[in-house]
C-alpha cells in the first residue's frame, strides 16, 4: 500500500487530492494546521486518514515522525492571498519558504521516493508571451508569488543536491468545489457563488474583460497523481487549461446583477499557459470544460452559503492597500 502525505490537505485542493488517494487505496496521513483549511472538506473521508494538526514553519520532531515509510508527498500547504502578502511578508516568508524548507528536510531524512510541490504561475507576474511556457521569464510582483517562488527553488535546488525525486507543479487559476473566497486559488469563483446566494451584484474587477487560465481542481489533482506516478526528476511543470476565458464571461455563466469595481495594479490582463510540456510528459490533458465546471458549481452552490459575502466597500479597502504598496516601490 503506498503511503502518502499531503500537506495542506483540509484545504481547496488538498482535499479535493485526500479524496482521490483514498479512492486509490493509499494509505494518507494529511498535515495541517487549519489556518486556512476547513475539517469540513475532510468529512467524508475522516474515518480512513490520519490527521496532524501540524504548523510546517515550525521543524519539530512531530513533523519529522509523521514521515517515517512514506513513500510520496505532495506539498500544497501555504498562504495564498496577495493583500496580506503586501501587509505581513513574515507569515509568508515562514509558510511558504521556511515551512517548505522543513517539509523536504523530513522528507530528506526519510528517503520519501517522490516529492510533488504546488507552486504557482504568479511567478510569471505579467508574462510577454502567450501562451506562457515553462521557460518564461520570472518577475515576481507581490510576496506571495516571490515566497511560492522561493519555495519552488528550495524544491529543485533539494533535488539536485540531495539527489531527491522533486518535481513542482504551476498552478494557473484553479477552481472547483470546496474553492476559496480569498487569495489565488478559486477565489473568483468562490466570491461569485457567495454573492449569487446572498442576492448581491457580483463584483467584477475593472472592465471584466481580463482572460484566466481556469483549470478544474479535478483535472489539477489528475496532474498531481500523473507527476508522482510519471514525472521527470527536477522538472517543473504548467497546469493549465490551456484556453483563457473572460471574468465578464464568468460572470455571465454564474448570472445575475454586476458592479463593476476598480482595477487593482500589477495584474496581468491576460493568463494562458502553455501546457505542451505537461501533455508530452505525462499524457495529462484537462478534461473538464469552464462550462462544465461551472455547471457543477452551480449544481452545488449552496455550499457557499456560510462564505463570506464580499461588497465594492469590502473589495475596495483591500486595493487600497494595493495601492499604498505601489506608491512606495
Amino acid at each position: 500500500m503506498t503511503k502518502s502525505i499531503v500537506t495542506g490537505g483540509a484545504g481547496f485542493i488538498g482535499s479535493n487530492l485526500v479524496d482521490e488517494l483514498v479512492k486509490l487505496g493509499h494509505k494518507v496521513i494529511v498535515l495541517d494546521n487549519l489556518n486556512t483549511g476547513r475539517l469540513s472538506n475532510l468529512s467524508q473521508v475522516k474515518d480512513k486518514i490520519e490527521f496532524v494538526n501540524l504548523d510546517i514553519s515550525k521543524n519539530s520532531e512531530v513533523l519529522n515522525n509523521c514521515f517515517s515509510g512514506v513513500d510520496q508527498v505532495f506539498h500544497l500547504a501555504g498562504l495564498a492571498d496577495i493583500v496580506p502578502s503586501i501587509t505581513n511578508p513574515s507569515n509568508y516568508f515562514d509558510i511558504n519558504v521556511a515551512g517548505t524548507f522543513n517539509v523536504l528536510e523530513a522528507a530528506k531524512k526519510n528517503n520519501v521516493k517522490k516529492f510533488i510541490y504546488a507552486a504557482s504561475a504568479s511567478c510569471y507576474g505579467i508574462p510577454e508571451k502567450f501562451p506562457t511556457d515553462e521557460n518564461s521569464k520570472i518577475k515576481t510582483e507581490y510576496p506571495y508569488a516571490l515566497t511560492k517562488f522561493l519555495g519552488e527553488q528550495l524544491v529543485l535546488h533539494w533535488a539536485k543536491v540531495y539527489n531527491m525525486s522533486n518535481i513542482s507543479l504551476r498552478f494557473f487559476n484553479v477552481y472547483g468545489p470546496r474553492s476559496r473566497t480569498t487569495g489565488a486559488y478559486g477565489a473568483v469563483f468562490g466570491v461569485f457563488l457567495a454573492q449569487k446566494l446572498a442576492n448581491k451584484p457580483l463584483t467584477i474587477v475593472g472592465d471584466g474583460n481580463q482572460t484566466r487560465d481556469f483549470v478544474h481542481v479535478y483535472d489539477v489533482v489528475d496532474a498531481l497523481i500523473k507527476a508522482a506516478k510519471n514525472g521527470k526528476i527536477g522538472s517543473v511543470y504548467n497546469v493549465g487549461a490551456g484556453k483563457e476565458t473572460s471574468v465578464n464571461s464568468i460572470a455571465s455563466m454564474v448570472g445575475g446583477d454586476k458592479v463593476n469595481i476598480p482595477k487593482r495594479p500589477g495584474e496581468p490582463d491576460r493568463s494562458l499557459a502553455d501546457i505542451s510540456k505537461i501533455k508530452k510528459d505525462l499524457n495529462w490533458d484537462p478534461q473538464i470544460s469552464i462550462k462544465e465546471g461551472i455547471k457543477m458549481l452551480l449544481e452545488n452552490i449552496n455550499n457557499w452559503k456560510d462564505a463570506p459575502v464580499w461588497t465594492p466597500d469590502s473589495i475596495n479597502e483591500a486595493t487600497k492597500t494595493w495601492f499604498k504598496f505601489l506608491k512606495k516601490n
